[in-house]
């Protein structure tokens, strides 16, 4: 008989999650409007350091609105990092401006600083009648994937010298720590995603932070249709369906008191396999894992590894991938570069072929917080398949 699937990032529900539920049923507050979203709205602002938070339906919608806050449109231009999912760039397409894609660096897998400065400074000093303005270089967007915090002091020092905001994309790092301080609140605007597979989740949901309170009050605006204050329905300005009903808000309020016991849980998953990969390349294979430097502290939202088969006999991550599949374990390549995805071929793209090899040989591995220890020696026995040396 076939074993139960074992997920790469289930969801995990606390238990807290029903007295919630039934409470906001209860009070018929099911809108984007209601006590849990305002209140949620101030706790996650709280725990993350933030003056203000705006409680969004996705991820994407909050990058959207970032975009948008800062003017960005036809013309423009925004750096963001290949190595992303692609609802990161979708915004920057919606608002009719170019992409710049920028390679990641080998020690974080985030964007890369230098290629990031090469991209700018290209753009720049193109020939006359060509260049772009200054003022059309609108926004850079570092992404910290698999919760790992990118080179955030490098990238924030860039986006001063030429007069350009940073938007976080923490979708993956909520929780994660940059010298200190949290991920997503280093810039003019930081982004949170609440997804199914998320360290913490409402089912879909997202979150806009700042420290401009101005900024976030006009996230609000927006997000609620653009709706003027009237007696009647009135609308200046074009507005989106964007923000979380108080439903889920209810449900994420439960989940963010389970938060440190998340990452917790994550980064143990993660000291499980390295001591496993550990052992491996001790017997002559070279396993490499995402490291977390000195100043970071990563929620280890996934745990993945690179498998260059030229080190490794032959394996190849796509051999570890079906041996896993084949014993019904989920897992997954790192993401695709967005500049190699058909849909943004045509767009820029700065650097070398870092983000490409992490694709080409990198491997997430399944990393829920409520794997058990049978489930990882289920993890581990297949792993021992490919790994095992005669």
């Amino acid at each position: 008989m076939k074993q139960e699937r074992i997920y790469l990032s289930p969801p995990h529900l606390s238990g807290d999650e029903n007295a919630y539920l039934e409470e906001t049923l209860a009070s018929n507050w099911v809108s984007p409007v209601g006590p849990h979203l305002d209140a949620w709205e101030r706790e996650l602002a709280e725990r993350m350091g933030s003056k203000d938070c705006c409680l969004l339906n996705s991820a994407t919608a909050a990058i959207h609105l970032s975009l948008i806050l800062l003017g960005v449109g036809p013309g423009d231009v925004v750096f963001i990092q290949t190595h992303t999912y692609a609802g990161s760039v979708y915004p920057i397409i919606y608002q009719g401006a170019t992409p710049v894609f920028i390679d990641s660096e080998p020690d974080t897998w985030n964007m890369d600083p230098r290629a990031l400065e090469e991209a700018i400074q290209s753009l720049l000093e193109k020939e006359e009648g060509s260049a772009f303005k200054k003022q059309q270089l609108k926004a850079i967007i570092p992404v910290h994937l698999y919760g790992m915090p990118a080179k955030l002091d490098e990238i924030l020092a860039i986006g001063k010298k030429y007069g350009i905001p940073v938007v976080e994309d923490a979708a993956e790092s909520l929780g994660s720590t940059y010298q200190g301080k949290y991920t997503g609140t280093f810039g003019k605007t930081g982004v949170y995603s609440f997804n199914g597979n998320k360290i913490i989740t409402t089912g879909g949901g997202g979150a806009l932070v700042s420290e401009n309170g101005e900024l976030i009050n006009r996230a609000r605006f927006l997000s609620t249709q653009a709706r003027d204050i009237a007696p009647h329905y009135q609308h200046s300005e074009i507005g989106y369906n964007y923000r979380l009903s108080n439903v889920l808000a209810g449900l994420g309020r439960a989940q963010m008191k389970v938060l440190d016991d998340r990452i917790k849980a994550r980064r143990a998953n993660f000291e499980r396999y390295r001591h496993y990969f550990e052992a491996r390349n001790k017997e002559g294979f070279h396993i490499e894992f995402q490291s977390e430097p000195e100043n970071c502290h990563s929620n280890r939202w996934l745990s993945c590894i690179l498998v260059d088969p030229e080190k490794n006999e032959g394996i190849d991550r796509e051999k570890i991938r079906q041996v896993l599949e084949k014993e019904n374990i989920e897992s997954r390549p790192l993401w695709k570069p967005m500049h190699l995805q058909p849909v943004f071929r045509e767009y820029p793209f700065a650097g070398g072929n870092v983000a490409e090899s992490l694709f080409n040989t990198g491997l997430c591995l399944p990393s829920g917080s409520k794997l058990t220890e049978s489930d990882f020696q289920r993890i581990v026995k297949a792993l021992d398949t490919c790994f095992s040396n005669p």
